[in-house]
């Protein structure tokens, strides 16, 4: 199939007309302006990611398990270790993709400085055109007229054939008048349009140049923003993939926490002892004294009135 191209399909049989030129530049102003909208997309992206970033990170400084002990405790601190270090990836993705919205914006300021160059020789171009255009109907219209007055010059020599020699003399002096205007416009009328074609030719040579630079720009445009957007995704990607290499470090974490060895551990770090405290004697005498002395009077009342029962 044969591929299509702008020098090919933007033309206009009426040469003053602009339409095919004024398309293209349309649609470059499209494209400039798509750049643009991506480029403020990946700015914002990356303040939202700079945002999570600066969060994440506060809130792996708070207080999380501090009275925890043991194995839970060291997994715990990985916790907040490894999410202190997603977020320092994510405050790496967000730089990222500054530094991605930067270079698709020097790309588009570099286009649109290439494009003003030709854009103002093409309108430098087209205004001559239509000047030279102008100039050369008005001359054309000039030709007419000064033909049409040789005509009638003659007309009107031949109805009066038979008047006398002075103002027939009169009449051939002014159809000669005539004829030497009519020369002299039909020169300057073969010059205008001498001038017109030679502009037209330029003007298809540069047409033809412009498109065909045009073209180029756009697909490079195409190219860059597809590759933008395609590293863009890969950076979104990686980023998963490190996130999850960091929390798969706090899995590995939790897989070594031994719930029974932090039983034991809490066991041995705050037992006070294995033996709970003996059945109470019903004789008073068995009835330890030390516990007596430091029981105050109305409590021991209530014992002694208790064991009167037994």
């Amino acid at each position: 199939m044969r591929e299509l191209h702008f020098k090919d399909n933007f033309w206009n049989t009426d040469v003053t007309s602009t339409a095919g030129y004024d398309g293209i530049i349309q649609h470059l102003n499209d494209g400039k302006r798509t750049c643009k909208e991506i480029e403020d997309f990946m700015k914002a992206r990356a303040a939202i990611e700079e945002k999570y970033a600066k969060e994440l990170l506060g809130l792996s400084k708070k207080v999380c398990g501090h009275s925890e002990m043991n194995t839970l405790k060291r997994s715990l601190d990985v916790f907040k270790l490894q999410t202190e270090s997603v977020s320092l990836s994510h405050l790496h993705l967000a730089q990222t993709m500054r530094e991605e919205a930067k270079k698709l914006e020097d790309f588009r300021e570099k286009q649109k400085e290439a494009r003003k160059k030709v854009e103002q020789h093409m309108d430098a171009l087209h205004k001559q055109k239509a000047a030279q255009y102008k100039k050369t109907a008005e001359a054309k219209k000039t030709y007419e007229q000064k033909c049409r007055d040789k005509e009638e010059a003659e007309q009107n020599m031949n109805r009066n054939a038979t008047t006398s020699s002075s103002k027939q003399q009169e009449k051939v002096r002014n159809i000669l008048t005539k004829i030497n205007e009519l020369m002299k416009y039909d020169r300057i009328y073969s010059q205008n349009v001498s001038l017109l074609g030679k502009m037209r030719e330029e003007w298809l040579n540069e047409h033809v140049k412009a498109c065909e630079f045009f073209e180029k720009q756009e697909v490079e445009r195409i190219n860059t923003l597809r590759n933008i957007v395609w590293t863009h995704l890969n950076h979104l990607s990686q980023q998963c993939v490190t996130s999850d290499e960091l929390y798969e470090e706090v899995r590995k974490s939790l897989e070594q926490c031994n719930i029974q060895e932090d039983i034991e551990h809490f066991i041995n770090l705050r037992r006070t002892g294995d033996k709970p405290p003996g059945t109470l004697s019903s004789r008073a005498k068995d009835f330890p004294t030390d516990l007596l002395l430091g029981m105050k009077v109305p409590f021991l009342c209530a014992v002694f009135h208790t064991l009167q029962y037994y």
